[in-house]
């Protein structure tokens, strides 16, 4: 079987799984927002989880965070700047020579609660290329779906994944970095989940009511260019710069 024909299976079965999680979601009320299929889930209970994370010593010792900038990850990042820690996300889609919006709690003349938006913080936080940014110390990503394995699945754009791969080959993510997600207990399914080799897996999953620690979760090193079409590479100018010759 090609490879192509591969990753369109695997993404079919992560489809499926979408699909399956936001519905009982919905059912059990366990989302803000019911007709946000397609998206991150903002799930109930989001504040709760990013004060379990909070208590975590590697969240204690984390200096600098990279953050999704979805809704359900808001108190994770107003959480982050209040305690003084370097915030950054990605310029929607990495549509910016300069793909990262970079949040410095010492320059905020705004709330953390309000900075953490991702509407405010494209407004108020410089763009800044990965030359300019600091090495990474937890990598705090949204998830559609996870097991206790790690394996994640995310809203199906793959750009946590380029980012991911991006600051690892830049050297800005290593052994060191601790990589979570916060979710409802109801996205944290108790089966193997598909994945492909340029997915990255998480090291600890936390819930409103649980922190669960994954075993040896999978991590690229870096971009895996046969998973990106011409038009993609195209669309990103900090992937056009670096494309390999086809």
């Amino acid at each position: 079987m090609s490879e192509d024909r591969t990753f369109t299976d695997v993404d079919r079965a992560k489809q499926r799984v979408r699909e399956r999680v936001w519905d009982v979601l919905d059912a059990n009320n366990a989302v803000h927002d019911a007709t946000a299929h397609g998206r991150i889930p903002n799930f109930v209970g989001s504040q709760e989880a990013a004060s379990r994370l909070g208590a975590l010593p590697a969240w204690q010792h984390a200096g600098v965070i990279k953050s999704v900038p979805d809704k359900a990850q808001i108190p994770v990042r107003a959480l982050a700047l209040a305690e003084g820690k370097t915030v950054f996300m990605a310029v929607p889609k990495l549509a910016d020579p300069r793909p990262f919006y970079l949040l410095d709690p010492a320059a905020l003349t705004i709330p953390p609660a309000e900075a953490a938006s991702s509407r405010v913080a494209a407004d108020i936080a410089p763009k800044v290329g990965v030359d300019a940014l600091q090495p990474v110390d937890m990598v705090v990503l949204g998830s559609v779906a996870v097991n206790r394995a790690g394996v994640r699945i995310g809203k199906g754009a793959g750009y946590s994944d380029l980012e991911f791969a991006l600051l690892s080959e830049a050297g800005l993510i290593g052994d060191h970095t601790v990589v979570v997600t916060t979710v409802h207990g109801l996205q944290v399914l108790d089966e193997d989940l598909p994945a492909t080799t340029h997915d990255v897996g998480v090291d600890v999953i936390v819930t409103p009511q649980e922190t669960i620690t994954c075993p040896s979760p999978h991590r690229p090193s870096g971009l895996v260019w046969e998973h990106l079409d011409a038009r993609k590479i195209a669309s990103i100018p900090v992937l056009a710069a670096r494309a390999p010759a086809r």
